[in-house]
């Protein structure tokens, strides 16, 4: 099975202190815009719109969407004015911030290994600025868009979920197709790559920017070197077949939530005259596994997880839902009311789950297949099959 290496990118891939690059970041933005925003306004404003990216917890909400709903009214200006001047920024005066980052050798022959072992790369950088940002810090690095060795280079206008959120790497995940094999995140930053990539249920690389940095956290120190020793241990560690860790509901949640939010960026990226393509003659299409999610939350998972928050160990029946595919004719239905309908059914069921308390996840049931079982080990199934059908879903983007 194919190995999955994500590698965050600030101080990691490229040398880049925060605390000089987004000062300079910020002036070089603000002088910029100064004919058209006040300095201190713009920044204040972009800061407190960066906030809602990073709180943001719905799936069908982007990042770029929560940023300017932010952003803009608070300046109260029209988004079709100020984005030219955005665009203009990033193409002229944002290459100039390449002065105050250094590329590191090391993580170019880190990746130049990985490529080696046939692992699949993503680069797990924070989405938080547009997608230009990041592909000119990668060029800083010293990779090229052109022939990129990164599967996955997320921005905020396809991500929906940022670090620390757990349900950042359940999308991260997701979007690169669920891939069985096991996973490792690399990275600097304890608080946004580290601690919740582990929490998450990653295994974990930690590769501080300095040799003499301490961990500074109530948690077990992680697995921690330079950039050279990451491949040894990856090799070596006695990992999982499977990604994560799945076991824990805040894992479950956040790749419930994950589902949705790679369903929602993979339908911009298939186009619509082939949501009814099937790959081959018995399996399904992409509008038929939308629809199977979709009525596999209204009329199962839902009821289910209801009961048996409502009932003291109730009998669950089982139930065939692949001859709904057929049955209903899923291939003729209306692709993005599907899309839309099975969005609004997770929501509901994230809803039930969002805060229910260790009793809560432990209630009990009798399901008809799988005998005494647990409304977190429900949620855990939920979790398996979204698992599954994403990997159909990811690979028809190829077709």
């Amino acid at each position: 099975m194919k190995r999955t290496l994500l590698i965050d990118l600030d101080n990691t891939l490229l040398r880049n202190e925060m605390d000089s690059f987004l000062p300079a970041y910020l002036k070089a933005l603000s002088d910029f815009m100064s004919p058209l925003i006040e300095a201190d306004r713009l920044i204040q404003t972009l800061l407190a719109a960066t906030m809602k990216m990073t709180a943001n917890n719905r799936p069908d909400k982007t990042l770029m969407d929560a940023f300017n709903e932010t952003f803009f009214p608070a300046l109260g200006r029209d988004p079709a004015e100020l984005t030219p001047h955005f665009e203009k920024f990033y193409a002229v005066e944002f290459p100039r911030l390449r002065a105050v980052t250094t590329p590191k050798p090391e993580a170019i022959a880190l990746v130049q290994q990985a490529q080696m072992h046939g692992y699949q790369l993503g680069v797990a950088t924070n989405p938080l600025f547009p997608r230009t940002a990041i592909l000119q810090r990668l060029a800083w690095a010293g990779f090229s868009n052109e022939d990129s060795p990164f599967a996955l280079v997320p921005s905020y206008d396809t991500f929906h979920f940022a670090k620390p959120n757990p349900a950042y790497f359940a999308e991260f995940l997701a979007q690169m197709g669920w891939q069985e094999g096991p996973a490792l995140m690399v990275g600097d930053d304890p608080e946004l790559d580290i601690l919740p990539a582990q929490r998450f249920g990653l295994p974990v690389f930690w590769a501080p920017a300095h040799d003499n940095a301490a961990w500074r956290f109530s948690d077990e120190e992680p697995p921690r070197g330079s950039l050279q020793d990451v491949i040894a241990w990856f090799e070596a560690a006695p990992l999982r077949s499977m990604p994560v860790n799945v076991d824990q509901p805040e894992t479950t949640t956040a790749i419930l939530s994950a589902t949705p939010a790679a369903l929602l960026t993979f339908s911009k990226q298939l186009p619509a005259e082939k949501w009814t393509v099937r790959p081959k003659p018995g399996e399904w299409s992409w509008l038929e596994i939308i629809c199977h999610l979709r009525d596999v939350d209204a009329e199962v998972n839902l009821p289910r997880l209801k009961q048996v928050l409502a009932s003291h160990n109730p009998f669950l029946a089982g139930q065939d839902t692949d001859p709904w595919a057929e049955e209903r004719q899923y291939i003729r239905q209306d692709g993005q009311e599907a899309l839309g309908a099975m969005v609004a059914n997770r929501l509901e069921i994230l809803s039930l789950l969002q805060n229910l308390d260790e009793a809560g996840w432990n209630r009990q049931a009798r399901h008809a297949i799988f005998g005494p079982t647990t409304l977190k080990e429900l949620v855990k199934i939920i979790a398996d099959h979204d698992r599954l059908h994403i990997r159909q879903a990811h690979a028809l983007l190829g077709m």
